[in-house]
């Protein structure tokens, strides 16, 4: 039996109205190359929920949520004009991680001198079931656009698990919603340009309240799973 791994990467530059009163204040812990650490760390179908309970949450500055199957962080600084979540989700039968994401909007200017702009980025890898993959599709173009619905699809879910412990990452989910979804209205009126998504240009497009952003690294690789699943199917 074979699996995939699958990993989008998405990024959102716009305009905004945000002050620019913090610029000169110094960056305060933790630093920005920090906030994805436990996303890097996170190992699909081999990662546990102890492994990830002792990486996905600094104490002094982020909230812990988790439901039966899913763990997430989540932090504010900035005064809140940076909001980032660090999110897995793992199989139940085997307690091992099957999807993780990372979200950081940043709307804090980055210069005095400049306008001040919003920043967006998430990243999403996740294990696709045997069944999605075969499935029929007319082309490859048909089949990425598939898997943008699934992740889609995966992500509200997990981030509705979190929600009723706090409603920020609902907030956040709502952002990453609507982006991906400005990104599926596209491609459904055009399907050609799905064949930008596994390459280094992307997708460009034109977000209703993010102005313009691009969307790429939309692969999938077949591999084995474990020995030990592989003894019990």
């Amino acid at each position: 039996m074979r699996t995939a791994k699958i990993s989008v990467l998405v990024f959102c530059f716009a305009l905004c109205g945000c002050s620019a009163v913090d610029y000169f204040k110094p960056e305060k812990p933790p630093y920005d190359y920090e906030l994805a650490s436990s996303y890097r760390q996170t190992v699909l179908r081999v990662s546990s929920s102890a492994d990830v309970f002792g990486t996905i949450h600094r104490p002094d500055y982020e909230d812990l949520s988790q439901s039966k199957s899913v763990i997430g962080s989540l932090g504010q600084k900035k005064k809140g004009h940076e909001i980032w979540f660090n999110i897995v989700a793992f199989d139940e039968n085997t307690l091992t991680a099957q999807r993780k994401y990372f979200f950081v909007v940043d709307e804090k200017p980055k210069a005095i001198s400049l306008s001040p702009k919003r920043s967006l980025v998430f990243d999403s890898e996740m294990v696709l079931p045997v069944e999605f993959l075969a499935e029929p599709y007319t082309n490859e173009n048909a089949r990425r656009i598939a898997m943008l619905n699934y992740i889609q699809d995966k992500m509200r879910g997990d981030v509705a698990e979190l929600e009723p412990d706090n409603k920020m990452f609902g907030i956040c989910g709502a952002i990453i919603n609507q982006t991906l979804a400005t990104v599926l209205l596209k491609l459904d009126e055009s399907p050609v340009l799905a064949s930008g998504l596994d390459g280094t240009e992307g997708v460009r497009f034109d977000h209703i309240t993010l102005g313009k952003g691009t969307i790429s690294s939309l692969t999938y690789r077949f591999e084995e799973p474990p020995p030990e699943i592989d003894q019990d199917i």
